[in-house]
């Protein structure tokens, strides 16, 4: 796929408010601090279209970003940011909850994961929650080029060992790095193929 165009659309507090209409939407949300804008910038080739900064937890509202006039690139808010308080947690819960499962135009969920760390019980809690409301998602290892590609393997296949213990069947994943554009192609090629997919339909 090539990005002819990416731009910013809107940012929503609530379901209610994101773009009317039936262009497919392809969602991605991760723990705070894990790479997703810096991902958002590499996939789109525009450096400031998603606002990236050393602080977690800046993401705090729903953005769509309208691609090739054609389908959106959905920024979600990243969850299990200790600092923010009690209730602007449940908040972003309900906000992210209420996207993820009444979102009709959603396709794919993007579940970002840093390649660095062993398996985090807030990401498998995540995804568990994803296959009991039947959500489509797959997996983006972010930070691949932190590791040396032996170590970044291996910390692949432990997290894919953890995820066997509940699930026949694994999710598609991609190992992914902003610096280098590693992942770039093969997220793309997936999003084509659902796409490809729909027109079919």
């Amino acid at each position: 796929m090539t990005i002819k165009s990416a731009e910013y659309t809107i940012s929503s507090a609530r379901v209610e408010q994101c773009p009317a209409g039936n262009w497919p939407e392809f969602a991605f949300i991760g723990r705070s601090n894990v790479g997703k804008s810096s991902l958002i910038n590499m996939l789109t080739g525009r450096a400031g279209l998603a606002k990236t900064s050393a602080t977690p937890g800046k993401t705090v509202l729903i953005n769509h970003f309208l691609i090739n006039s054609q389908w959106y690139l959905v920024d979600l808010p990243g969850y299990g940011y200790a600092r923010r308080g009690m209730k602007q947690r449940d908040e972003l819960q309900r906000m992210i909850s209420g996207y993820i499962l009444r979102r009709e135009q959603m396709m794919n969920l993007f579940l970002l994961i840093d390649i660095r760390h062993e398996p985090q019980r807030i990401d498998l809690e995540f995804i568990e929650w994803l296959g009991e409301n039947g959500i489509p998602f797959s997996i983006v290892f972010t930070k691949a080029d932190k590791l040396s590609k032996g170590k970044a393997a291996g910390n692949v296949k432990r997290y894919l060992d953890e995820l066997s213990k509940q699930w026949e069947e694994l999710p598609p994943y991609f190992v992914s790095s902003s610096e280098t554009r590693q992942g770039r192609e093969e997220v793309l090629g997936y999003i084509d193929e659902i796409m490809a997919s729909l027109s079919a339909e």
